[in-house]
């Protein structure tokens, strides 16, 4: 049974009249009696009486008004709710971070989507390095964050903002009235808290590889994840190198570059496939709200 055989006998139950119900439904009067026969066959009864002069409802046509009506009213209703679904998804944006320092980067570009578009609804998601790669395939995000050489070759990547490579201390920290600071300055400042990949870029873990090496095991502090580095920093056991990412920035500890290393590209990712309008707009509230910070701060 499908919804043109009963809305071909509605209109035959409405009309008394297969030509007048092929007009209304703009289809031809052998159409809709090969719809009716159909109905008949698969539902085992008929439904009309039909002559060469009248047509009029068997008791089980009568009968099965009530139930076509019904079937034809939760069809256009379905529809209607997953039309108004897709249009409700197409206001959000589903964006997928990886640490609590891509959360504070997305906090301007949110206050001005706010603002500007606010019928659009973000959907954050804060989720290990794999699973927003993967939720981002399968279509339950629209973006993530990355450094350009982290990014699959099969992915959009959006560059924002060239990142200074950093040092950054508590301010009580011997370094902390350093104006900038070399690597070779770095390998006998301390103690380091140092990241594993992924949670740094490949290539910031090998600007971290050159400050760590030739240290004892005792003046290295192996960190899980970035927010674990930034508490050892913050209580002042160690310094880290880090990207200076727009405003990321933590109260009370200081930023300082280190000399002679190139600034990494930051940007975002999405598949190439997605042309999702709001997507874009966000995109350019993002690079505006990063280069603005970045301005300032320098």
């Amino acid at each position: 049974m499908n919804t043109t055989q009963l809305e071909c006998f509605m209109e035959v139950a409405n009309f008394l009249n297969f030509s007048r119900a092929a007009e209304r439904l703009r289809i031809t009067q052998p159409a809709v009696s090969h719809q009716i026969n159909t109905l008949e066959n698969e539902l085992g009864v008929k439904l009309f009486h039909r002559t060469s002069k009248s047509v009029r409802l068997t008791q089980e046509g009568f009968l099965f008004t009530q139930y076509a009506g019904e079937i034809l009213k939760l069809s256009g209703l379905s529809k209607a709710r997953m039309k108004e679904s897709k249009e409700e998804v197409f206001r959000r944006i589903a964006i997928g971070c990886r640490n609590t320092t891509e959360l504070r980067i997305l906090r301007p570009a949110l206050e001005r989507l706010r603002e500007l578009q606010p019928q659009v609804l973000p959907v954050l998601r804060l989720l290990p390095f794999d699973s927003i790669e993967n939720l981002l395939m399968e279509r339950n995000v629209n973006l993530m964050f990355s450094f350009r050489k982290s990014v699959p070759k099969k992915l959009k990547y959006h560059p924002l903002v060239q990142c200074p490579v950093v040092c950054v201390c508590s301010q009580s920290h011997p370094l902390a009235s350093k104006q900038e600071v070399s690597i070779e300055e770095l390998q006998t400042a301390g103690r380091i808290a140092a990241c594993r990949p992924p949670a740094y870029s490949p290539d910031l873990f090998t600007i971290q590889g050159q400050v760590v090496g030739g240290r004892s095991p005792g003046e290295v502090l192996f960190c899980d994840d970035q927010e674990v580095v930034s508490s050892l920093v913050e209580t002042g056991y160690a310094f880290a190198v880090m990207a200076d990412l727009p405003n990321a920035r933590l109260p009370g500890l200081c930023y300082i570059p280190l000399k002679d290393v190139q600034p990494l590209s930051f940007g975002a990712v999405q598949l190439p496939e997605d042309h999702n309008p709001i997507l874009k707009y966000f995109l350019t509230l993002l690079e505006n709200s990063m280069n603005q910070d970045d301005n300032e701060t320098s």
